[in-house]
Formats: structure tokens, sequence, C-alpha cells
């Protein structure tokens, strides 16, 4: 039996991690700005690239994980117009290239339906939670699989309708099972935000491309960005970890 202060203890971790990533995020320039040039003078552009990075992640990631349960319920519908769209929507979206699809929405979409036009930022937000919906949807479905479908039995000899044992029984412990898929995912998104930049997304990689391209020292620069994007994926492995491990109490 765990002890009554194990779950406060992880809740400190994933507190303590979200605090740790807040404080990076908006002091990243104050040391920064002591490296030499050419990191130091633009300190300033990789602390907004590295808000930018994780605003897109974290926001895509959001709507992805929505994507992903939607999708996973829909491939296991017997409705065949709700499972084949499903399974369509999967299938196209892990056999494209994100850079693709990135610039399909950004590109392609806007010029068949002109009164559609977004922003740099949305179309990046779009394209990114269409793609990690997709690798969701099958995380998801293997954790839904894994439930046992006698407890399913057992919620809805209770009285409760599908939907509601769904909700209540199936998703909580599917989320679980399925966590360490999702968190490797959203460190996934976090790395392929990257490609953003080519619809003109001022995110971190694009920072260190303008800044090494000013300056003529590719070295000093990738390296201070490869620094940045090992903190932020460190920091949400953190914070991850904790989360299943407050889970993990809860289900013993």
């Amino acid at each position: 039996m765990p002890t009554p202060d194990k779950p406060s203890k992880h809740y400190l971790y994933m507190a303590g991690a979200a605090v740790c990533l807040v404080i990076f995020l908006w002091l990243l320039a104050l040391p920064l700005q002591w490296l030499p040039a050419p990191i130091g003078p633009a300190a300033e552009q990789f602390a907004r690239g590295a808000r930018t990075t994780v605003f897109l992640t974290l926001i895509s990631g959001a709507i992805g994980l929505v994507i992903g349960v939607l999708a996973a319920m829909g491939k296991m519908s017997g409705n065949p117009f709700i499972a084949w769209p499903s399974r369509f929507y999967v299938w196209l979206i892990r056999g494209t290239p994100l850079l693709v699809q990135i610039l399909f929405v950004y590109l392609a979409i806007p010029a068949i339906f002109p009164e559609l036009k977004l922003s740099d930022f949305h179309s990046a937000i779009i394209a990114l939670a269409l793609n990690v919906g997709a690798y969701n949807a099958e995380a998801m479905r293997g954790g839904i699989l894994a439930v046992p479908q006698g407890q399913v039995y057992a919620a809805q000899s209770l009285g409760f309708p599908p939907l509601t044992a769904f909700r209540h029984v199936v998703l909580p412990q599917a989320v679980r099972i399925s966590l360490p898929s999702l968190v490797n995912n959203l460190v996934s998104l976090l790395k392929d935000s990257s490609l953003a930049y080519a619809i003109g997304v001022v995110e971190l990689s694009m920072v260190g491309n303008r800044v090494q391209a000013e300056s003529f020292q590719p070295v000093p620069v990738f390296i201070t960005v490869a620094c940045i994007y090992l903190i932020l994926t460190t920091t949400l492995t953190w914070f991850s970890d904790a989360l299943e491990n407050q889970l993990n109490t809860h289900r013993r």
C-alpha cells in the first residue's frame, strides 16, 4: 500500500516541472546574453523562439490529444460511416511527411477555400495537431483494447450507459496505459515543431538559422539551439514521469 505522502510528492514534482519550464522560458535571455557573439546579442531572439516553440507544442498537443481520442473511438466504431473516415485520416496522416502537411494547410487549403486564409502560426497549429492526433489515435486505441472487457460489462450491469461507462471506466485506464506513448508523441511534437519554419513561423530553429546566416558561425548557434531543445524535452519528460507515477499510485 502506498504511503499517504506519495501523491503529494508527485504533485509537487509536476508543479516543480511546470514552474521550472515557465522560469526557463521567461528568463532564458538572461544567461544567454552573457555568452559571446553571436549568442549574446541574439539572446532575446532565442528566448522568444523557445516560447513560440513551447506554445506551438502545448496548443497543438492538447488539440491532438482530443483528436486522437475521437479518432481511436471512430476506428473502433461498428458504424462504417464513422470507422472508415477515421481509418482514412490515420492512414493519410501517418503516410505523408509532416512538412508536406504543414505546406498543404498553409498554401493549398487557402487556394481551394479562399475564405480559410490562416496565419502561419495557426496553420502550423492545425497541421501539427492533425499530425500528432493520428499517432495519438493509435496509442489510445491500444490503451482502450488493453482495458479488460469484463470491466465494461460490469459497468453496464450496474446501469451505466455505454458512453458513460466508456468515459468513467475505460477512458481513464486507457489514458494511463497509453501515457508513455502519448508523452513520446508530445516530445516528438516539440522537436517536429521546428518544421514550422518552412511557412515563416519564428520558432527556435528559425531563430538559429537566422543567427547563423548573419554570423557565419553555425557551431555555437546550433549547439545553443540543441541545448535549449534538450532542456525543454527533459522538463516535459520530468513532468510526464511524475504524472505517470501519480496515476500508478492511484491505481494501486
